[in-house]
């Protein structure tokens, strides 16, 4: 194969590759568009058979994966997410303003747009709170 039929070849798979990349979730394809990228260097530079191009790109995408693995995995990890999709549970702390009063325990308090159920000491429409903790969808909350 010509090297600079090669070397572009490698070039269009690195761009392809990067091209799925933004297509597809997650961080994968662009370690092997890098090796792709790299293969199509060296097929430029020094034009070694197909076979090694090849080689050199498995080669080259398996060490990235591997490092990437290493580096972002561990960010990952250390990246929690407790209250992911458990939108009450994120609302602990948040003040809002009791929209029907609480009387004998229940009541409606207003997050943002929407009125939610809530349980707490008796308060007047209108009063700020501060939403406590969270039993079911009902929002406890107290005086702020």
């Amino acid at each position: 194969m010509n090297p600079a039929l090669a070397a572009w070849a490698w070039g269009i798979a690195a761009l392809v590759f990067a091209g799925f990349e933004l297509a597809v979730p997650g961080v994968f394809l662009i370690w092997l568009g890098g090796a792709a990228a790299i293969t199509a260097v060296i097929a430029a530079l020094f034009a070694p058979e197909w076979q090694w191009q090849v080689v050199h790109f498995v080669l080259l995408a398996v060490i990235f994966v591997l490092l990437a693995r290493q580096l972002l995995g561990a960010r990952a990890a250390a990246l929690p997410a407790p209250r992911l999709n458990r939108r009450a549970e994120a609302m602990i702390g948040t003040r809002v303003t009791v929209v029907e009063a609480i009387a004998d325990g229940t009541g409606r308090v207003q997050v943002g747009d929407s009125p939610w159920p809530a349980a707490g000491p008796d308060m007047a429409a209108g009063t700020v709170a501060r939403i406590v903790r969270v039993e079911g969808t009902t929002l406890v909350v107290d005086q702020a």
